[in-house]
């Protein structure tokens, strides 16, 4: 008989009834549904009130990167990633940054972008004169929808009117710029929209079609730079090394890629561990790189008079400390208290500093000794602990592969064989 994930009412059940339809639709075994069952910090009953049809928690090992002082603080930063050899290189050119005072960083007042889009409008200058001359009256509509945060010192504060031509005739987007505060503030945002939608159709005579946050928040940017010393990175050569990659970066696409992707690799990993949207993130610093017209690297890298190198990055940062994850993930809320953030403007300077970090690790390993060597010696345990190797056992496995140059499942089978039968 064929299975059909065809299942009214999934989501009316609960998790361990979806859990056993689960495990005859799959054919899991018992200690494979115990897997799922388990749970750490974040209950099952907990999971179950934040996203839909939930049938376990899945976890990701959490690290502390060391050495990060910014602004003239010390921090330490909690990093939640599966990949090996980030938390240890985030944490090197940390203490590199130090030799010449650590992180600068800064940030933009924490303003989000809600867009209101209108078709159908007869006479686009005429329409845009009317929404901007009622300017005042349309940010008290939006205000209204979420008093809390006014008080806060938060709320509507500007807006803007854009005329794009599409494949589908002219259109104006209305841009609400929001101050969230310490959210990341999709909720509040998209609530504003909606609630002028109405006035701005009647003002216009338009239809409003798409009510919702932008995820490009090019007014919330943060930035962050640091000098690091030509004698702690190894030697002008490397410095040299690593504008020369740099400028590989700039010019081409490829590698701007995976430039930019190790970037992320620390600002997601902290995003993780302290329940901010890693999705809305990734957009934006990718949309933000490619704002020229093409696709560029979101740090500088230049050498300075001295020999040494300078480092920038700058790229929107829409993050929270309330509100969302943030308050719902136990586990989230230990992160934020680890790090000792105060707002979520400090947050995004923290994020931006860990990004600059490893794009510096990431360019040094690869000029310095590639970036195979480091990945390959974590790699070499995580094969060895698939292996069966245990205690101290995991570091002699993996210690033979690299000395061998031969990492691989099954060689990591036949040293541990070899070891365990004393040889």
């Amino acid at each position: 008989m064929s299975k059909s994930s065809r299942i009214a009412g999934f989501y009316r059940l609960s998790p361990e009834e979806r859990l056993r339809l689960v495990k005859e639709f799959a054919g899991l075994s018992d200690e494979e549904v115990e897997i799922l069952r388990s749970t750490g910090a974040l209950k099952l009953e907990q999971a179950n009130r934040m996203i839909e049809n939930v049938v376990g928690t899945a976890e990701l090992p959490l690290g502390i990167a060391v050495n990060f002082l910014i602004n003239g603080r010390d921090y330490l930063v909690p990093m939640a990633i599966e990949e090996p050899s980030v938390v240890a290189a985030a944490s090197n050119a940390a203490r590199m940054a130090r030799e010449r005072g650590g992180f600068t960083a800064s940030s933009d007042e924490p303003l989000m972008i809600g867009q209101v889009q209108l078709t159908d409008v007869g006479d686009p200058l005429e329409a845009k004169e009317a929404i901007l001359s009622s300017k005042e009256g349309i940010l008290r509509v939006a205000n209204e929808q979420d008093p809390t945060l006014v008080r806060l010192g938060g709320g509507a504060k500007g807006l803007e009117v854009r005329m794009l031509g599409t494949d589908e005739g002219e259109m104006l987007v209305v841009h609400l710029l929001v101050d969230v505060r310490d959210a990341m503030g999709a909720n509040a945002v998209n609530a504003m929209c909606e609630a002028v939608a109405p006035l701005l159709e009647e003002l216009t005579g338009g239809r409003a079609y798409l009510r919702i946050i932008s995820n490009l928040a090019t007014s919330r940017l943060a930035r962050a730079e640091a000098v690091f010393a030509k004698e702690v990175l190894g030697g002008e050569e490397v410095v040299d090394g690593i504008v020369k990659a740099y400028a590989l970066a700039a010019a081409d696409p490829y590698r701007c890629a995976t430039h930019n992707k190790g970037i992320m690799n620390g600002i997601v990993a902290v995003a993780l561990a302290t329940g901010n949207d890693t999705r809305a993130l990734e957009a934006g610093a990718h949309a933000y790189a490619a704002m020229g017209g093409s696709y560029k690297p979101l740090t500088t890298w230049r050498k300075t008079g001295e020999g040494d190198l300078w480092g920038r990055i700058e790229l929107p940062l829409a993050v929270g400390i309330v509100g969302g994850a943030t308050a719902s993930n136990p586990v989230a809320r230990v992160c934020l208290k680890i790090l000792g953030v105060k707002s979520a403007r400090e947050l995004a300077e923290v994020m931006a500093a860990v990004g600059l970090a490893q794009n510096l690790a990431a360019l040094r390993a690869l000029v310095a000794e590639g970036i195979r060597r480091g990945h390959m010696k974590l790699h070499a345990r995580n094969l060895a602990i698939m292996a069966g190797a245990t205690g101290e056992l995991i570091d002699r496995v993996a210690e033979q592969m690299v000395k061998e140059g031969r990492i691989s499942f099954d060689r990591a089978r036949e040293v541990l064989e070899g070891l365990l039968r004393g040889g």
